[in-house]
């Protein structure tokens, strides 16, 4: 592997991420104070055990460990396009445990998701309402503020977050663009606590970041990264776009896995007796030719069918239910 390479893809953590090379000048960034990883734990990449399996079974290809690293490297977020079901999200819980990057941020994308979402929430209402009930103990802005996922990333820690934007594809169409200039400066301003800095003359304000219960420190109102977070943003290609910001990015496209990948995949998540799975693979690569399919399809198919006690015929009936194909095809019933 180059020696600027750092993820192995092989599953096993360890701290190659402090042997990262330095970044080009034009992506150094110096925030601080720094801040120490909120968990180095091998596992401490989720909240959920499903999200730790996905991490340890987690296949990848020579090409994903090749642009993983160059997102490292060159601290760009990596573009991640491709069908549902290739792994797209669980690469970054991946990357998260073998690194040890800590818990995976995570921002699920919706329509009306805005850049503000992903800095910071801050409820007005609620510090009116206290401020109503008891004026002595209704706290400043930051008593109601917290930090979201995109905001905590940017925090001056020093070693990388790991951040997930699943599904940017689902947005409206200026979140891309709102994007640019946050993630190219590796910055931010929180303008109510810029306001609050000013009018107390005191710089500092201890805010909640997103995952924990433990206050950071947030000095005039300003966050800026020390350590570019390592940024997952997923598509499935359902839109273009904009120039400015696929340039700003490391693109990698996920393609449906073949025969031997899938084989590797079923190995690392089933103890399938391998007749049993070749043959529903094979089931599974004939159905997928004439459409769309995931590969947890296939892996709820070989589970079922292996703890169901079946005969192989009534597996296989049993394997075909499970296995629709995710949009209408020509028949008009999707299966």
């Amino acid at each position: 592997m180059p020696h600027w390479s750092v993820y192995t893809g092989r599953n096993e953590p360890h701290d190659g991420i402090d042997d990262l090379p330095a970044p080009p000048p034009w992506r150094a960034f110096d925030g601080g104070p720094a801040l120490p990883p909120p968990h180095d734990g091998d596992d401490a990449t989720a909240v959920s055990p499903d999200r730790v399996h996905r991490a340890k079974t987690y296949v990848a290809t020579e090409e994903s460990v090749r642009l993983v690293n160059a997102a490292l490297c060159l601290r760009r977020p990596l573009l991640v396009t491709g069908p549902p079901g290739t792994g797209k999200s669980s690469l970054a819980y991946a990357v998260a445990r073998e690194l040890r990057l800590g818990p995976v941020l995570r921002w699920n994308i919706t329509s009306r998701s805005s850049l503000a979402d992903g800095l910071y929430q801050y409820d007005p209402l609620s510090r009116l309402y206290a401020a109503r009930e008891a004026p002595d103990r209704s706290g400043g802005v930051e008593d109601h503020l917290r930090l979201g996922p995109l905001g905590t990333a940017l925090l001056p820690y020093d070693r990388p977050r790991a951040l997930l934007v699943d599904e940017i594809d689902k947005s409206d169409l200026d979140l891309p663009n709102d994007l640019l200039n946050v993630l190219e400066e590796g910055q931010y301003e929180i303008p109510e606590l810029v306001r609050a800095a000013r009018h107390s003359g005191d710089g500092g304000a201890e805010v909640l970041a997103d995952g924990t219960d433990t206050p950071v420190t947030v000095r005039q109102g300003r966050v800026r990264c020390r350590a570019f977070p390592f940024v997952v943003l997923t598509s499935n290609g359902e839109r273009e776009f904009p120039p400015a910001f696929l340039r700003r990015c490391v693109r990698l496209k996920l393609r449906r896995p073949d025969r031997d990948q899938l084989t590797h995949i079923v190995r690392a998540h089933l103890d399938t007796p391998d007749g049993d799975a070749d043959r529903l693979i094979t089931r599974f690569l004939e159905r997928a030719s004439g459409g769309e399919l995931a590969t947890d399809q296939l892996l709820n198919a070989l589970y079922l069918t292996g703890v169901a006690g079946l005969d192989a015929e009534s597996r296989d009936d049993l394997a075909e239910q499970l296995m629709p194909y995710l949009s209408a095809t020509a028949d008009g019933d999707g299966f």
